[in-house]
């Protein structure tokens, strides 16, 4: 009772510090809910942020001002303002704040996803864009993603003969793990669980995604009240281990030639032979390595349990696909990502999911270099900016009959997924959207296309349409919180 005592009146001190000696804005600040003295808006914000903050900002306007702890942070939710953050003063915003779970586990955040902008930054992006993350590069590993969509079909048919549901969530998982891995460290996911590093992954994202007082009251994060630091200097400790481990296999191996060159190798030879033309060692290495793992783990698996969660619930649209899928690809032969550019039908699809259910609802938050103003309002220098990607994509300013899931209005419709259309931000646009689009799109569409052309689904139980359960698991990435179990058919005429 002492510490809590202590603690609370250190935080009651500084806060009544800060508003003496902090800075007083005389210019126009956004609009926003009135808050509580310390913890700000924290108040307003439940399980499901996105939500929430969707629902003040129909109240309190597209570009809102929060306080959350003693950062001032401001909250974007539609297309108009979130052009302005992200192209107009793109430069402004393209910084991230200071996340302690990134400084402990991504070696300071040398990161792409949580470094902060800067020269650095820059060059380690145009590395990634070049070499790890190009269409050349996507193309090399072509052959093993279809072999391991083909053993994800080859189970699911057995399935299919037993007549058994299956939990198609973990089966997308597993396999958009797989791919993963092979793609950057050469092995299965599956296989790496005597490491101990399918544990430490899952660890590590719930951590990176939970809420961190050293966040938002940085002068009390030294007192550890969440007891975090020890788990992140564990996580780092134990990342680390598995990590140095895999590159010192890969550079074993690369010296007997005995496997196919991968993102590991990529990255070691660029070290190695000073191709990058900035300082680049082991830890940026493996800070990169992380982000490819964090972020390509989970996001094409949750992106397609939410495209199949929605054909389940709309079986016109499921058929309609289908129908697209035996015109250009026929009921005699599995599909190939050669088909993909000609299925436009799909694509709507995908676009329309992505809509509703953005894999990251809360784009990764920018935080300003320098005082700026948009929309007439003043934007403090550090200040947090928050994309609600959730609610752009359901704003009833801009989309018609916003709730309900049609592909068709994309029929025709120059959006993409890019990031140069404003009013669907899924991988964000800008400095800061994602580099790894290209890949993310190729797997969720080649495998949903695959799925959906493969077999026909059905739900166990005799369970109807309309009690397909679509309830969230907001984190850092937003999966559904009950997994999607059907029962497949198979339906081509292969054997």
């Amino acid at each position: 009772m002492a510490l809590i005592f202590l603690v609370l009146s250190a935080i009651v001190f500084i806060y009544f510090l800060q508003k003496q000696l902090g800075p007083r804005y005389k210019k126009r600040l956004p609009p926003g809910p009135k808050g509580l003295p310390i913890f700000g808006h924290f108040h307003l914000l439940g399980k499901n942020p996105h939500r929430d903050l969707h629902r003040l900002a129909r109240k309190h306007g597209p570009i809102m001002a929060l306080r959350l702890g003693f950062v001032p942070t401001v909250v974007v939710s539609s297309p108009a303002a979130a052009e302005l953050v992200l192209k107009t003063h793109d430069v402004v915003f393209a910084s991230r704040p200071t996340n302690e779970a990134a400084v402990y586990i991504a070696y300071d955040q040398r990161d792409l996803a949580f470094g902060p902008y800067g020269p650095f930054w820059r060059d380690m992006r145009k590395l990634c864009t070049l070499k790890l993350l190009s269409n050349q590069k996507i193309s090399q590993f072509q052959h093993m993603r279809r072999a391991e969509v083909g053993l994800l079909v080859t189970s699911l048919k057995r399935a299919a003969e037993r007549r058994e549901a299956v939990d198609l969530s973990s089966r997308v998982a597993e396999l958009s793990g797989d791919m993963n891995f092979l793609m950057v460290f050469g092995k299965k996911y599956s296989t790496m669980e005597e490491k101990g590093f399918k544990d430490v992954i899952r660890e590590s994202m719930e951590i990176v995604g939970k809420f961190n007082l050293a966040d938002y009251f940085p002068y009390i994060g030294v007192l550890n009240l969440q007891g975090l630091h020890g788990k992140l200097k564990r996580l780092r400790k134990t990342f680390d281990g598995i990590l140095e481990e895999i590159i010192d296999d890969h550079v074993k191996m690369k010296r007997q030639k005995e496997h196919t060159a991968d993102i590991v190798d990529t990255m070691m030879e660029i070290m190695e032979s000073g191709q990058a033309g900035f300082e680049f060692d082991r830890r940026h290495v493996k800070a990169v390595l992380l982000d490819m793992i964090i972020a390509g783990m989970d996001t094409s698996s949750i992106a397609l349990e939410w495209a199949m969660s929605e054909l389940m619930k709309h079986t016109a649209v499921m058929k309609k696909l289908q129908q697209e899928l035996e015109l250009v690809v026929g009921l005699d032969q599995m599909v190939e990502e050669s088909h993909l550019d000609k299925l436009e039908y799909l694509d709507c699809v995908i676009k329309e999911a992505m809509r509703l259910h953005p894999v990251a609802p809360l784009l990764v938050p920018h935080e300003s270099m320098e005082d700026c103003e948009i929309q007439g309002f003043y934007i403090p220098k550090k200040s947090r900016v928050i994309v609600n990607v959730w609610a752009i994509g359901r704003d009833p300013d801009v989309w018609a009959n916003p709730d309900s899931f049609t592909p068709e209005r994309f029929v025709g419709s120059e959006i993409d997924l890019r990031g140069r259309h404003f009013e669907l931000l899924p991988f964000g646009s800008g400095r800061r959207g994602c580099p790894g689009l290209q890949l993310g799109l190729t797997v969720v569409k080649l495998v949903l296309a695959q799925l959906v052309h493969c077999f026909d689904w059905k739900l166990p139980d005799r369970m109807k349409a309309t009690e397909v359960d679509m309830a969230e698991n907001f984190g850092l990435v937003t999966a559904r919180a009950m997994p999607l179990v059907v029962v497949p058919t198979f339906r081509l005429r292969l054997y």
